[in-house]
């Protein structure tokens, strides 16, 4: 092993979720291991509803840097070519204009006496061009994963049906009432939870396909889960790259956040220290999550039946051809039935932005009506706090599927919901029946959330399984420097 400073290069996805966890992962690395060094390659993406919320994230990391000198934010500016930097550019395309700026920051960085890095972890996203790049360079790239290993193994799988069987995947899990049998699952993978973007023969088909292939490239795939909670993440499939199970990597430091000075924040809160602990039911569906007025009403009229006190994070909707900015736009008040804040205003209350892992964490929550990103379902699970089932899109049925069906981990208000393909009506009596189950869980599934609660702890700590499988990935890492 060697005894030198070792470089790793880490590229991470644009956007918040994506960052929050890379950046997280590289300062577990370094904390972990004295004699590493890791750039952190940021780019921006044009158009982005995201791009504030990441701006003053990186903002403090580098105000609050705990490894000044070993951990180094390499920002790309936007990109001023006009086909890809207006409102309908690729996300694809955004990352392939960004290959050689990246290579030639590395090649700079090396020319100024920076050693070679031993390797690259990029995001799935840009795992494509960082093997491009370190094949021309002759730098072995690893995968970080930060959605959980079902998704992970089921893009894999897919990608075998169609390379290896010849099976149209568009066409056969399409088929009404398809069952898919998936290696680590259980049960058979019903259709409507497969991801949507396989539905159908498109852009998004393709992409997932050959993000398949290019995982089959790669020396290592790092995922942010861990063998307590998800066992299969521990692949030993020959066909399959090495896996190491990480996770949880989450950003938690609710503490410090809490005395951020943030009136917004102190709001949110304050109210719930007024609540009897285990209470209220908090509603929030991630940073893009949003519904039409419609269904507002029904997700109103359901909480108001069930009587349960609760926190509702009810964003407007984004502006006309940008689906992916809700969060910073606003709360969705018009949308509500007339009379309900006034009505609620004892037990409830209706925000457009709340703190979530401050909220999570926070002793009066008792349920989380959630979207199942794999981001809320770890803190979640870290704070103890019984899951709801609603996803809107992407991986997150099928996540809903794992928590609901293989773990038995969460109840469902509706697994299959999902705004790309099947935007139907969630009624008020299958909120209010939802929300009920949510805070009336049996005691069994209470006794498994809190074990799960508690191992997501302990394998973090120093023997436990993460903590092996990081060790392992940061072994082999550094066996591989000349």
């Amino acid at each position: 092993m060697s005894n030198t400073a070792t470089e790793l290069v880490v590229v991470p996805a644009p956007g918040m979720t994506h960052m929050l966890s890379t950046v997280e992962l590289a300062k577990l690395i370094l904390k972990t291991n004295q004699l590493i060094t890791i750039s952190i390659h940021i780019i921006n993406l044009p158009g982005s509803g995201d791009a504030p919320k990441v701006n003053t994230y990186l903002e403090s990391q580098l105000r609050d840097n705990p490894y000044p000198t070993r951990l180094i934010f390499i920002t790309f500016p936007p990109l001023s070519d006009p086909t890809v930097s207006s409102v309908g550019f690729s996300f694809i395309t955004v990352i392939e204009h960004h290959k050689p700026l990246i290579k030639q920051a590395i090649e700079d960085r090396i020319k100024i006496g920076f050693p070679k890095p031993a390797a690259f972890v990029a995001d799935m996203f840009c795992c494509g061009i960082m093997l491009d790049i370190g094949n021309s360079m002759l730098v072995q790239c690893y995968l970080f994963n930060t959605g959980g290993a079902a998704s992970l193994i089921f893009i894999l799988h897919a990608q075998s049906l169609v390379d290896d069987h010849g099976i149209d995947v568009a066409t056969e899990f399409g088929k009404s009432g398809f069952l898919e049998d998936v290696p680590g699952f259980k049960h058979r993978v019903p259709n409507k939870v497969i991801p949507s973007g396989y539905l159908n023969k498109s852009f998004a088909c393709d992409m997932l396909l050959n993000l398949g292939r290019k995982f089959r490239e790669l020396k290592g795939i790092l995922v942010n889960t861990y063998v307590e909670l998800e066992p299969f993440a521990n692949n030993d499939d020959k066909n399959f790259p090495p896996i190491y199970p990480v996770g949880p990597i989450l950003e938690l430091d609710h503490q410090r956040r809490r005395k951020s000075g943030n009136e917004e924040k102190e709001s949110v809160l304050r109210w719930l220290d007024g609540q009897p602990k285990s209470s209220v039911v908090f509603l929030c569906f991630g940073s893009a999550g949003c519904f039409a007025e419609e269904q507002v009403k029904e997700i109103a009229k359901g909480l108001e039946k069930s009587e349960y006190r609760f926190l509702w994070t009810l964003r407007n909707p984004p502006p006309v051809g940008m689906p992916w900015t809700a969060g910073d736009n606003g709360t969705f008040l018009e949308a509500l039935p007339e009379g309900f804040l006034d009505r609620t205003k004892h037990i409830g209350k209706v925000i457009g932005w709340a703190p979530q892992v401050e909220v999570l964490a926070h002793p009066a929550v008792g349920g989380f009506v959630s979207h199942c990103g794999w981001n809320s379902i770890l803190e979640s699970f870290w704070f103890g706090v019984p899951i709801a089932t609603w996803p809107l899109a992407l991986e997150q049925q099928l996540n809903a599927f794992e928590l609901v069906t293989e773990l038995e981990l969460a109840v469902e208000i509706k697994m299959d919901y999902n705004k790309e393909t099947n935007n139907f009506l969630v009624t008020a009596e299958e909120i209010e029946q939802g929300v009920k189950n949510l805070m009336n869980m049996d005691e069994n599934m209470k006794g498994r959330v809190k074990k799960m609660s508690d191992e997501s702890k302990h394998v973090l700590e120093e023997g436990g399984s993460s903590y092996k499988s990081l060790r392992r990935f940061i072994d082999e890492v550094l066996n591989d420097v000349v």
